[in-house]
């Protein structure tokens, strides 16, 4: 249990780290010639935006004394993290494929997690001025009109001032499943668990999208179910797993067998197995991966 004085402390400085890096990113994102990159080595895409954003995060969390791993830090060995109790987990820009294109679908991720579980997260979507917040067993927010700048100092009485708390839309289903699949990272399993669904929603609508943003859509109840059987890690779901759990959806690991428990976190591999995730007004629907 994080002491109260200690979670007032943590909250400005997350949501504050998340702002100021939004503006980093958009300092990049309005110039003229940001869509140049480099390719990491799992080939996914990594810009100066991603580069200023880390950097302002690092600086901004520095005087917690909290260890950071973040995407751009992602060869830290796990002997050096195996025993963290409590640390900050960034994906400082998610979505640089959706940056690069310039359809505004990109977020920045910050996590707390403690005993390698998360304890409260923001999700910051700088281009339509949204963050998103959690805080586990106490609720799921969205704040909406947050400017991203790069001197955000919002006390935390600022920060709760007209959140408003997640699930907002009406309390049963879409008249046909809103299915939010990956705007840039769809493959075949994708398109084979989409197909299987359709066995029960013939009349399913599929919803591309970039980014985190997709786990915020889920907590609002704009869409439904979200599969992902292509390639994810760690700083892309903790933060906005934490949001749709603490709106009333949920998360779950799918096997052949049908879902199984949790993601995991911080473990020796940084990568994540394939997952459903739900909104809180999802129908029930059977194992895709099922054989």
């Amino acid at each position: 249990m994080i002491r109260e004085e200690v979670r007032q402390l943590l909250i400005p400085a997350m949501f504050n780290a998340a702002v100021q890096a939004g503006a980093s990113i958009m300092n990049v994102y309005r110039a003229e010639g940001n869509s140049e990159f480099e390719l990491k080595s799992d080939s996914t895409p990594l810009t100066e935006a991603d580069h200023l954003a880390h950097k302002t995060i690092r600086d901004a969390l520095g005087f917690t004394r909290i260890p950071i791993l973040s995407e751009e830090g992602r060869e830290m060995r796990y002997d050096e993290r195996r025993n963290w109790e409590l640390y900050w987990l960034v994906d400082p820009l998610d979505g640089t494929a959706e940056f690069i294109r310039g359809n505004h679908e990109f977020t920045v991720n910050i996590a707390l997690m403690a005993h390698k579980k998360c304890a409260f997260s923001a999700v910051y979507v700088p281009y339509f001025e949204k963050i998103y917040l959690a805080e586990r067993g106490r609720g799921a927010f969205l704040k909406e009109h947050v400017v991203a700048r790069e001197d955000s100092k919002a006390s935390y009485e600022e920060i709760v001032a007209g959140l408003v708390r997640l699930p907002f839309f009406a309390s049963r289903p879409h008249d046909h499943l809103k299915v939010a699949v990956s705007r840039s990272y769809k493959n075949a399993d994708t398109f084979r668990v989409i197909d299987f669904l359709k066995g029960g929603f013939p009349d399913l609508e599929l919803v591309e999208q970039g980014s985190s943003y997709k786990f915020c859509l889920l907590a609002e109840g704009r869409i439904d179910y979200y599969p992902r059987t292509s390639p994810t890690y760690d700083w892309d779901t903790a933060a906005g797993e934490l949001i749709l759990d603490e709106s009333g959806g949920r998360t779950d690991v799918l096997t052949r067998e049908g879902t199984a428990g949790k993601l995991r976190y911080n473990e020796e591999d940084l990568r994540n197995p394939w997952f459903v995730a739900r909104s809180k007004f999802c129908p029930p629907t059977e194992n895709p991966r099922k054989e």
